[in-house]
């Protein structure tokens, strides 16, 4: 049987504290993504939470995958699938394919936001009223944004 001090190998494991630090993240979103089921349950000492140091790499993995816009049940199902599971990497690419023309008309939007709030920052008018840029506008309504987590990240 294993010391759950130590992980494979005779490697200690990392308190939470201590993940956190390495991570760079909050133990208060370390546990949320416990309680979601993002990370597995840790082994514990004393009551105390005991983590792999591949954990880690996790955090990075959900890190990464939520500033690519992925949402956390898609990470979900990324972390709990095996390394040569062909199946994940498809769906990886799925995922990818579906998110790229969101992130396209996005960009294509805030390009759109950008040239329209250079022009309002060399505007001259003397109101409003007699400004052209509020003349049949050429931004298109925002999108509307999927929910975030209740959770900085």
């Amino acid at each position: 049987m294993s010391n759950p001090v130590s992980g494979p190998g005779g490697v200690p494991r990392l308190t939470i504290g201590e993940l956190a630090e390495r991570a760079g993240k909050r133990p208060s979103l370390i546990r949320y993504y416990e309680q979601i089921g993002l990370l597995p349950e840790p082994a514990r000492v004393s009551g105390q939470r005991r983590y792999e140091r591949g954990t880690v790499r996790a955090l990075a993995v959900i890190d990464t995958a939520q500033r690519a816009g992925l949402t956390l049940d898609e990470i979900k199902a990324l972390l709990l699938a095996s390394p040569d599971d062909e199946p994940a990497i498809d769906k990886l690419r799925e995922v990818a394919d579906r998110k790229l023309p969101e992130i396209t008309a996005l960009i294509e939007r805030a390009e759109l936001v950008r040239s329209w709030l250079e022009s309002a920052a060399r505007c001259e008018c003397p109101d409003l009223d007699a400004c052209p840029l509020f003349d049949d506008p050429p931004l298109a309504p925002a999108p509307r944004q999927p929910p975030r987590s209740p959770f900085p990240i």
